[in-house]
């Protein structure tokens, strides 16, 4: 995969817990829903049937909690367009959400989902576990886009969380 960090060869994400598994196995999940088309349901049914809590693209991330898996997954699948609305309304003029690698891709939607579908999952946390996913397949900058969008839009959806006062950006409808 271009750009995959060589640390992450046979590499366990740390401190993996059964979420943090289930992220990592929904952003796998989510870059094959993009490469290849097809139905939610099915890539769903294939990891749980053949990967989950298996050593995949040479992360090995422990236990998965299948049903925050396939949450993320379907949650992700629903509303592309309108996570995908989210991504580009923070990113720079010149970059496009179609130009980001697709594990890129993968990565931020399934934060963006996060972030505004699942408010009990504190918003410095969503962040941080997915700028550790990104870390696991990049070496450079692609880090510092997953953490920046991803504050930028945890700020704007949950301003009272991110300590956000006053005036605050309006965020595009899907």
């Amino acid at each position: 995969m271009a750009g995959k960090s060589s640390s992450a060869t046979g590499r366990r994400i740390s401190g993996a817990g059964k979420r943090r598994a289930a992220r990592l196995a929904a952003v796998q999940a989510l870059y094959q829903l993009e490469l290849g088309g097809g139905d939610a349901n099915q890539i769903i049914r294939e990891f749980e049937a053949h990967r989950l809590g298996q050593v995949v693209d040479e992360l090995d991330a422990g236990p998965v909690d299948g049903a925050w898996f396939g949450e993320l997954v379907r949650g992700v699948a629903a509303n592309r367009g309108e996570l995908d609305n989210l991504v580009a309304a923070v990113l720079t003029e010149d970059w496009s959400v179609e130009r980001l690698d697709n594990i890129l891709r993968s990565i931020l939607r399934a934060g963006v989902y996060e972030l505004s579908a699942h408010e009990e999952v504190p918003a410095r946390v969503a962040v941080s576990e997915y700028v550790e996913l990104a870390d696991a397949f990049f070496t450079g900058k692609e880090i510092g886009l997953v953490n920046g969008v991803l504050d930028q839009l945890a700020r704007l959806l949950r301003p009272g969380e991110m300590g956000v006062t006053g005036e605050g950006r309006t965020i595009p409808a899907g």
